[in-house]
């Protein structure tokens, strides 16, 4: 694939995300560059998808050339992550240059998870399931990954298979301070309580009848979270910062983070409501 400037932070940035990106900046008058591009090629295709190989015409896109100080061509800039994480200039031989490219290539767990997200991205929800599922029987440790597959089995509404999952979660991750599994955490708890609440008519007439009735607020505020109605849980989440933020160790701005995350698939709605608890705050 060739890139300019225009298409660059589509075609690196953001697929570098999901898999390395290999960039080639190089020139149809450089003469190592003819021998470096097809091997590069050579081993893209043998990848089959593992990374990404991305070319700049240095001629033609002299900007991009002098952002990344391109001074020598052929020269091969590798990004993960979204971020420039090595790079090398003129030709290697193939074996030094399959060692570049293995040193970048997540493994394992790594990259189960990784063709998870790709999946996940393509809307392919069962095949991001089996690749998680694969991820953790590489290392059944990696709480990163049982975390995302939480996350898919709440969004599904999958409960108990979620609760089965938390179980299997590394103490350090589930009694240290993580926003993901705090998250998690809220909506279960959410869940959990929504089982003993009255209906969310009847707790909506008890905060118009007493707006400081901060116990039902949080009560109304669960029963949204554990319906995943996000909107209406912030509303009444951000009235009880408003009245009092000590109530129950400020656990109306402390609910309202975990919401952020649970709704990012919404980014209008938690930037929206982020601004709001700002402005309150500061």
């Amino acid at each position: 694939m060739d890139t300019t400037l225009a298409t660059f932070e589509q075609d690196v940035i953001t697929a570098s995300t999901l898999a390395p990106v290999l960039v080639d900046f190089w020139a149809p008058w450089c003469g190592p560059c003819k021998t470096l591009g097809p091997m590069l090629e050579k081993l893209e295709a043998e990848a089959a998808g593992k990374w990404k190989l991305v070319k700049v015409n240095v001629d033609e896109n002299q900007e991009l050339a002098a952002h990344f100080q391109v001074r020598s061509i052929p020269h091969v800039m590798a990004f993960a992550d979204g971020q420039p994480v090595d790079q090398f200039v003129g030709v290697l031989p193939e074996g030094q240059l399959r060692e570049f490219i293995e040193r970048l290539v997540p493994q394992g767990a790594d990259a189960a998870r990784l063709e998870a997200q790709a999946a996940l991205a393509e809307g392919r929800r069962e095949d991001a399931y089996d690749a998680l599922q694969a991820a953790l029987a590489y290392d059944p440790g990696f709480d990163e990954a049982r975390m995302d597959r939480i996350e898919m089995l709440l969004e599904d509404n999958r409960i108990d298979e979620a609760r089965n999952e938390v179980d299997l979660l590394s103490p350090k991750t589930t009694q240290g301070i993580d926003a993901r599994f705090n998250a998690i955490k809220t909506r279960l708890d959410a869940v959990d309580a929504a089982a003993d609440l009255p209906p969310t008519d009847a707790l909506e007439a008890k905060v118009a009848a007493n707006p400081d009735d901060l116990e039902a607020r949080f009560d109304l505020a669960s029963a949204f979270i554990a319906r995943r109605k996000y909107e209406g849980a912030l509303e009444h989440l951000l009235a009880i910062v408003q009245r009092d933020r000590t109530f129950r160790d400020d656990i109306g701005r402390k609910t309202m983070l975990s919401v952020f995350d649970l709704a990012a698939h919404q980014p209008e709605l938690v930037s929206q409501w982020r601004r709001k608890l700002s402005a309150l705050l500061y």
